[in-house]
């Protein structure tokens, strides 16, 4: 028996919508030739009024991973596809006819339960989907299943009034007795029909069902549809103290809370009441008509409950500050180890995303409460993605790498956005739940562990909050939605309905200007800080918070100082970073208010590598040099969206003097060892993008900049770049162990040529010296004062009786005086290792475009070992070679690689030689 619901409205009449498609035959076979009208105006109607419409169509079959599980997916998305397009038939009504299994493919013995679709524009902008958002589906049957039958209207939950009729329509597949009933009462019969047409008057309030059968006189099909009819709303407010979301009063009791102002009804459905739009789950309203609200009694204590809001009879949406959800498309590729026993999701009794919550929430017990954050002056903040760092993609994994960062010497982790965003391999800044957790990454419990070992060390955790913009997934876009120009609509409480700061326009903008966004904003921030014990947050594009696009604005400000105080009101020593690109004298007021921010020198310092002194200023990182009265800019070399400096120079670098070429690895390693001196030599809060620390070299664009990128942990074993992380960490050792390298007191001269910090200290004094030339320089060193001073890389000290006598550096040379004599650090020596990153050999791939059997030519000087990595577009070692290479040219053949469309990544080790370069398909 299959169940649909059906919704209807106690005061106001609000006519049904019909169904989405119509398909003849009405029971259609993997036999049958078909013919599908879609109604654009039924749905989400984004394509109303659209002439040309495109259907994206696949199969449900029991091979499907899920009900959502396409396969044998016809169209090209975004591209004029002639098998797909369909024929404009009037009324916004288009209709396409196939054979359904020649037309889709599929072997003979394929068991094919559904046909799939979503519709689009030519260039797929827009797209039509159900009212919900989620795909559409309708059932195949079996061939020679014998009797069939169904209820063609209503097909989903709809509102209508009281005493208002609504047409029903049932069929069969052949000549029988077709009755429908009424909770039990005989309402129409008719004989030897395939057809029951009926005007059901919704005449009672309570929930009723409609009982559709075909009796063939041997057989008996039933379907049934249960609608409700809606009591009044009753206005009361909640017991004070309620916030939205779930609000625990005791272990089987919750308080839900819905803002959604200028809704008629609300219901709460979910694992509690079977799904359905029950009387006794129909909200009450605030006085003010903005709150919807619920007391649910009776829960089972320890238990995990799935549910969502059904607004007005038009959608089901999760709940806009869930702290988790299921999302039925995405949750199927997560892991059982990156996240055990995920509740299951309800199959088959709703759509879309759901939320969770538990009658008792985990208490995390707290290992490290003493923890404090080092001060903002003192941060070095590494930022990662979780994804491209490390091959398992979970805190686990992630947790068991820490010791790695505490012996780099960093103090605090900068997490990418880990809040629930769409899809699953993502950067992150395209957020669906703020509050929730993605759970691609693991469970909120680990994630506290994660948090909790970091503490254990002395680090500190920083999360990246996406807070201007939301996608498309995100309940608040949808719950107020203009489907005539696809996008929110003017009465939406959130969101803008046109971005007012373009070109730095993403997904769906936040109005800042609005009370229930900073109402909204505030409590996702406070949520981070109090359930995960976080130390702070990093901002996306905070110049998006204010409607405007002007450089300066006070509107902007004052959202982003109530942000902070909201938050210092609950840790006062909560890290505020902003990524905000405006007016350095909003910058400059912000910082003295105590937030921190972004300060991009990747310019320089690219340059600076690369060998070209004319462009190398890194002047702009100095706080002091932007008027700042405080040490709150964080400088990088590199981030998440700066192209990587190793990258730089072995493609772009100075060639000009050929026994120093930027372009070399080996002398291009070498150079970004000057480059750590000098940027940890500078005062104030630095910040490192992952694996910066041994030269990572993979272009930030292979093949796309938001990819997927090669994990590249076997970097470390080739001595060149083990010598680059060995600099990091005694410069590091220096700041965290020595306050003349975190002074504040010092001078700074970064200018061309050579780059020389001074630093000042009563227990010591210290001078960097960095020749980022490809020619040698002499440079003046300006020592504070005359004596002996002493070397710290190589332990050699000298009798300074000229503070300004010169210094001969050569290209790249790099050196750092302290007056106060200091351990040597250990610096791996790369002759004792290997030759390594000078490769001494080129390689070739061909033919190009490559094809599914391709040859690798790499000439080798001896017979040594070979390996050979191919990588995907995802990052994804996708085929392995390892042998023995001859002396001179070798070919290696790979066969049957069967690779789609794309780019690719070939690594070459031979010997202790490293190479890659990427190759197209």
């Amino acid at each position: 028996m299959m169940y649909r619901l059906l919704c209807i409205l106690g005061v106001v009449a609000i006519p049904l919508h019909a169904q989405i498609l119509e398909i003849t035959p009405a029971f259609p076979t993997t036999n049958d030739a078909v013919t599908i009208i879609y109604d654009a105006t039924k749905g989400n109607g984004t394509l109303t009024g659209v002439n040309q419409v495109y259907c994206h169509t696949g199969l449900i079959t029991t091979a499907s991973t899920s009900p959502s599980n396409w396969l044998f997916v016809q169209g090209n998305w975004g591209q004029v596809d002639a098998n797909v397009q369909m024929t404009p038939i009037g009324n916004n009504k288009h209709s396409i006819t196939i054979d359904i299994d020649v037309f889709y493919g599929f072997p003979v013995n394929t068991a094919v339960l559904k046909l799939a679709f979503v519709f689009r524009n030519a260039n797929g902008s827009i797209v039509g989907r159900e009212a919900d958002g989620s795909d559409i589906f309708y059932d195949v049957y079996p061939v020679n299943g014998g009797l069939q039958a169904a209820i063609f209207n209503p097909t989903q939950v709809q509102l209508v009034g009281l005493n208002q009729t609504f047409p029903f329509k049932g069929q069969s597949n052949q000549p029988c007795l077709l009755t429908l009933k009424e909770d039990g009462v005989l309402l129409s019969s008719i004989n030897n029909a395939t057809l029951l047409n009926y005007t059901v008057n919704a005449g009672s309030p309570g929930t009723h069902t409609l009982m559709f059968e075909a009796d063939n006189g041997s057989t008996a099909v039933q379907d049934s549809v249960i609608y409700t009819v809606n009591p009044p709303v009753t206005y009361q407010n909640p017991p004070l103290g309620i916030k939205n979301g779930v609000n625990h009063v005791n272990d089987s009791t919750v308080i839900f809370q819905l803002y959604a102002p200028e809704k008629q009804h609300v219901y709460l459905l979910g694992d509690f009441n079977g799904w359905l739009p029950l009387s006794n789950y129909h909200m009450n309203c605030s006085l003010d008509s903005t709150r919807w609200w619920l007391t649910v009694g009776g829960l089972q204590a320890g238990q995990t409950y799935a549910y969502q809001y059904l607004i007005e009879g038009q959608g089901r949406y999760a709940d806009p500050v869930s702290t988790l959800v299921l999302d039925p498309n995405n949750d199927q590729y997560i892991g059982n180890a990156t996240f055990p026993n995920l509740h299951p999701y309800p199959t088959g009794l709703t759509t879309g995303v759901v939320s969770l919550f538990e009658t008792v929430p985990p208490s995390y017990a707290w290992q490290n409460t003493s923890f404090n954050p080092p001060a903002k002056k003192d941060l070095v903040i590494y930022e990662l993605l979780i994804r491209d760092f490390v091959a398992a993609r979970n805190y686990q994994t992630l947790i068991d790498t820490i010791a790695y960062l505490d012996r780099l010497g960093i103090n605090a982790i900068e997490l990418m956005p880990n809040s629930e965003f769409e899809g699953n391999e993502s950067w992150g800044y395209n957020p669906a739940y703020h509050m929730a957790l993605d759970k691609y990454y693991g469970t909120p419990e680990k994630f506290k562990e994660f948090v909790d070992t970091c503490h254990g060390r002395g680090i500190a955790v920083i999360v990246d909050l996406v807070l201007n913009h939301a996608f498309g997934q995100n309940p608040m876009v949808n719950m107020y939605w203009d489907a005539v120009n696809n996008r929110p609509a003017a009465n939406n409480p959130w969101f803008n309905a046109i971005c007012p700061h373009p070109p730095n326009c993403w997904g769906y903008d936040f109005n800042h200007s609005s009370n229930a966004t900073k109402e909204y904003i505030d409590q996702v921030n406070r949520h981070w800080v109090q359930e995960y014990n976080i130390d702070g947050f990093r901002f996306d594009f905070t110049k998006g918070f204010a409607n405007t696009s002007a450089s300066y604005s006070l509107e902007r400000i004052n959202n982003i100082k109530r942000m902070a105080d909201t938050i210092w009101a609950l840790d006062p020593n909560q890290y505020i970073i902003l990524e905000h690109w405006c007016d350095n004298n909003e910058e400059e007021l912000l910082a003295d208010y105590g937030c921190m921010l972004w300060g991009n020198v990747t310019h320089g310092y690219q340059n600076s590598g690369k060998g070209f002194p004319a462009n190398s200023s890194l002047s702009n990182g100095i706080y002091t040099n932007r008027t700042w009265n405080l040490p709150h800019l964080i400088t990088y070399m590199e981030s998440h969206d700066e192209q990587r400096l190793m990258y730089e120079a072995i493609t772009f670098g100075n060639a000009s003097n050929p026994a120093h070429n930027a372009k070399d690895p080996y002398t291009a390693l070498g150079r970004m060892q000057g480059l750590a001196v000098t940027f940890f030599s500078q005062p104030g809060p630095r910040m490192v993008w992952q694996f910066g620390e041994y030269g990572y070299d993979v272009n930030i664009d292979f093949p796309c900049r938001v990819c997927n990128k090669p994990i590249l942990w076997n970097y470390l074993q080739q001595g060149r770049r083990r010598q680059l992380l060995d600099v990091y960490k005694a410069m590091l050792s220096l700041r965290n162990n020595y306050e003349t390298f975190r002074s504040l007191d010092f001078q700074a001269s970064l200018g061309a040529g050579v780059k020389r910090m001074i630093m000042n200290h009563p227990t010591m004094n210290g001078l960097s010296l960095v020749n980022i030339d490809v020619l040698s320089i002499s440079a003046t060193p300006a020592f504070q004062h005359t004596g002996w001073w002493y070397e710290y890389f190589t332990g050699d000290s000298i009798n300074v009786t000229n503070v300004n006598g010169a210094i001969l550096l050569q290209p790249g040379e790099y050196r750092v005086y302290t007056d106060v004599p200091l351990p040597k650090p250990t610096i791996t020596s790369v002759a004792s290792l290997e030759e390594l990153e000078n490769p001494g050999f080129e390689f070739s791939v061909y033919p190009v475009p490559l094809e599914s059997t391709c040859t690798l030519k790499v000439h080798s000087r001896e017979f040594q070992p070979i390996e050979i990595q191919w990588y995907d577009a995802q990052g994804s070692l996708i085929q392995q070679h390892r042998g023995l290479a001859n002396a001179g040219d070798n070919l290696i053949l790979f066969d049957n690689l069967n690779l789609n469309p794309g780019t690719y990544l070939v690594m070459v080790r031979l010997g202790n030689s490293l190479a890659h370069k990427t190759v197209i398909k």
